[in-house]
């Protein structure tokens, strides 16, 4: 296993399932240390936290921290938690997000809103509340975020999550504009369409699944979690350093066929 991670120290938001918990492994196997943040599913997180310790590396250092990351209080204070038990932190995983599927005709000032709090907003609070200890290191600090192709598709019921993912993405290339000259890298990951928990959640998302995997350009080849959480993973690694305000889409070809 590659361990071009060992010695770094991990925050993960919404680890506790679906391509999080899938980030979250990976970067421990890599040899890094690893918080596993969630809000509600606990159960899920304890999971992951027990799959890490028992079966990935038995000295890992992992920790559960519970936060809402739409709250700029609760990134504060969870930065500060894992601070104190890892003595530091190097990377930023922003994966969390929600919000409802409905048309645009139907959304609501509150719907919106709340949509960008927790999908977007979160990469500049975890950026204020660690830049010092990010660009600390003698490595460069490295903040990635999971963004969706209803960042530049459209796509049915999605037009909130949309706009707040596109929003994450220049969010992303802002922060790096201002605070890369620091020593921090911030990238985005945009994966295709796999079939997650949030993506089963979809209005018809067993035709978005199967014409996604019929416009991949990789033979029988199917696109997994772990296809995504691999790049992540080459993202907070020291190997992409040079590679800065970028997103980079992981759908096997889906998103360039006319």
């Amino acid at each position: 296993m590659n361990q071009d991670l060992m010695g770094k120290r991990a925050l993960v938001t919404g680890a506790s399932r679906g391509i999080g918990r899938e980030i979250a492994l990976e970067l421990a196997a890599r040899g890094a240390s690893v918080a596993v943040n969630f809000l509600n599913s606990q159960e899920q997180a304890v999971d992951v936290a027990r799959q890490i310790a028992n079966t990935l590396r038995p000295d890992a250092d992992v920790m559960l921290v519970k936060a809402d990351v739409s709250q700029r209080g609760d990134i504060q204070s969870m930065v500060d938690e894992v601070q104190s038990r890892f003595g530091g932190l190097d990377i930023i995983v922003s994966n969390a997000a929600a919000g409802g599927f409905r048309a645009l005709s139907d959304l609501t000032p509150v719907n919106f809103e709340a949509v960008l709090r927790t999908n977007a907003s979160p990469v500049i609070w975890l950026t204020q509340a660690a830049s010092t200890l990010l660009g600390s290191g003698s490595d460069n600090g490295k903040v990635v975020a999971v963004s969706s192709h209803g960042s530049r598709w459209s796509v049915p019921h999605y037009g909130a999550i949309g706009a707040s993912k596109a929003a994450l993405e220049s969010l992303i290339r802002h922060l790096a504009l201002e605070l890369g000259d620091r020593g921090i890298n911030f990238n985005c990951v945009l994966p295709g369409i796999i079939a997650t928990d949030a993506i089963a959640s979809m209005p018809d998302a067993d035709n978005l699944v199967k014409a996604a995997s019929e416009r991949m350009m990789l033979g029988e080849r199917t696109l997994t979690q772990h296809d995504v959480a691999k790049v992540v993973a080459f993202l907070c690694s020291p190997d992409s350093d040079l590679i800065q305000a970028q997103t980079i889409v992981v759908d096997g070809g889906v998103s360039i066929r006319v």
